[in-house]
């Protein structure tokens, strides 16, 4: 999927669960090349009540982009560091007390 659709669909996401403001560290967004895994074992993210999203990107590089955004524009969690060089799965989720950053 092209940068600015997962952009628009992760933002539309955390808006539609009530983030979206000046700052945004009640959220979190990451990358991996198994999203599933990172955030349901990595991150404990709730598996019942779905607090997440996940999105495929173009490449590499485009993950790491978006990543980047989310984290340096929107001041969301995260770690820019993150994934390997297969990661192109860009993947947000709502913290609450039993998610591990």
């Amino acid at each position: 999927m092209k940068k600015n659709q997962i952009i628009d669909n992760i933002m539309n996401y955390i808006k539609d669960n009530g983030g979206i403001n000046k700052t945004n560290e009640q959220w979190y967004v990451g990358i991996s090349e198994n999203a599933t895994a990172s955030l349901f074992i990595d991150h404990n993210s709730d598996i019942k009540n779905r607090t997440c999203i996940f999105e495929v990107a173009e490449s590499n590089k485009k993950a790491r982009e978006i990543e980047e955004f989310f984290i340096n524009t929107l001041k969301t969690d995260g770690g820019s560091e993150g994934g390997n060089h297969n990661a192109i799965m860009v993947y947000a989720y709502k913290k609450t007390p039993t998610t591990k950053p």
